[in-house]
C-alpha cells in the first residue's frame, strides 16, 4: 500500500515546522509506515484525508481484526508528547491509546473513532454542550514528572513570531493581543494539563463514549486558554453574520459560565490566539484565512 500524504498535513507541516524539515520526513514516510505497521502486526485499510495537520492517519486492524488508528507523525511534531498526554489521560474524555511506546517511535496506535461524525456536524449550542463536557475531563493535573511545555512558554514563542511578521496595518491588533498575554501569564492562577489545540472538529463521535477528544497539541497552563481556539469555532459562518459580533459575546460569556472560568481571562486569550493564527496565516500566504481570523480578533 502506498501511504500518500493528504494535501492538508503536507502544508502544515511546512507552515508550522519550515519546508526542509516537512520535505525530508515525508520522503521516508512510506518505510517509516510499513515499520510502524510491521512491529505490530498491523493491516493498513486506507489513509484518512483530509486526515490530521500534525501526522498521517491510517485505518489499520490489530492481528485479531479489532479496528484501530495508526498515527505517525514526525519527531519534531513530538509524538512523544501526545503519547504521554493520551497515557497521562487514559481513555478519560479522549481516544484510548492502545500500545506502550518503544525507542525511537513515532508512531501511536489508538482506538478507532468515527472521523466523519464531529461535533461541527451538531447545531451550534448543542456542540458547544457536549464540547464543554469534553474538555472538562481532559483538565486534570499534570503528571509530576511531565515534559510538556507551559501556556508561558509556547506563547512567548508565538509572541516573538508575530512581532517580526505582522504588517502594519495588523500592529495595533497585534499590540493589543500581546498586552492581553503579558495580563493573562501575570496573573495566571491555575495549572493543569490543557489538550492545546480544543474545537469542535477535534472531538469525533465513538462507541466506548458519545464523544471523544483527538489530536491533542498538550500544554501546561490556566483553563481559559483552552477554550479560546473553541469560541471561533464556525469562524466562517460568524463573519458571514450580521450578528457576528454579538454572537461571539454570548459565547464567550456561555463557554465562561458553563466552565467556571472568568470572562476577561477567557476574552484575552480568545484574542491572543486569533491575531496568532491571522499573522501567522497571512505569513504563510493564506492571507484569505488569515485576513478572516483578523477580521474576528477585531470584534473582541
Amino acid at each position: 500500500m502506498t501511504f500518500e500524504p493528504p494535501q492538508r498535513l503536507v502544508r502544515a507541516l511546512g507552515e508550522t515546522y519550515g519546508d526542509a524539515a516537512a520535505a525530508d520526513w515525508l520522503g521516508r514516510i512510506q518505510t517509516d509506515m510499513q515499520g510502524a505497521l510491521g512491529v505490530r502486526e498491523l493491516t493498513a485499510e486506507r489513509v484518512q484525508a483530509p486526515g490530521g495537520r500534525s501526522g498521517l492517519i491510517v485505518l489499520v486492524r490489530r492481528p485479531d481484526g479489532a479496528p484501530a488508528v495508526l498515527k505517525l507523525a514526525p519527531p519534531f511534531a513530538r509524538p512523544d508528547l501526545e503519547r504521554a498526554a493520551l497515557a497521562h489521560w487514559n481513555g478519560w474524555g479522549t481516544a484510548q491509546l492502545l500500545d506502550d511506546a518503544s525507542p525511537g517511535d513515532n508512531a501511536l496506535l489508538l482506538e478507532r473513532l468515527h472521523p466523519e461524525v464531529s461535533l461541527h456536524s451538531l447545531p451550534e449550542a448543542k456542540a458547544l454542550l457536549e464540547a464543554a463536557g469534553t474538555v472538562r475531563k481532559l483538565w486534570v493535573a499534570p503528571p509530576d514528572d511531565h515534559a510538556f511545555e507551559s501556556v508561558a512558554e509556547r506563547t512567548a514563542r508565538q509572541a516573538d513570531a508575530m512581532r517580526a511578521t505582522a504588517e502594519p496595518l495588523v500592529r495595533p491588533l497585534v499590540d493589543a493581543a500581546l498586552a492581553a498575554r503579558d495580563q493573562m501569564i501575570g496573573s495566571a492562577s491555575d495549572s493543569v494539563l490543557l489538550h492545546g489545540n480544543f474545537r469542535q472538529s477535534k472531538v469525533l463521535a465513538g462507541e466506548r463514549a458519545p464523544w471523544l477528544a483527538v489530536g491533542p497539541d498538550p500544554v501546561v497552563g490556566e483553563r481559559a486558554y483552552d477554550l479560546a481556539r473553541l469560541v471561533r469555532d464556525r469562524v466562517d459562518d460568524l463573519v458571514a453574520a450580521a450578528v457576528g459580533p454579538s454572537t461571539v459575546r454570548r459565547r464567550v460569556n456561555r463557554l465562561a459560565d458553563s466552565l467556571e472560568v472568568e470572562h476577561a481571562r477567557l476574552h484575552g486569550w480568545t484574542l491572543f490566539r486569533a491575531v496568532e493564527s491571522g499573522v501567522r496565516a497571512v505569513a504563510a500566504g493564506r492571507r484569505q484565512d488569515g485576513e478572516l481570523l483578523l477580521e474576528f480578533a477585531g470584534w473582541l
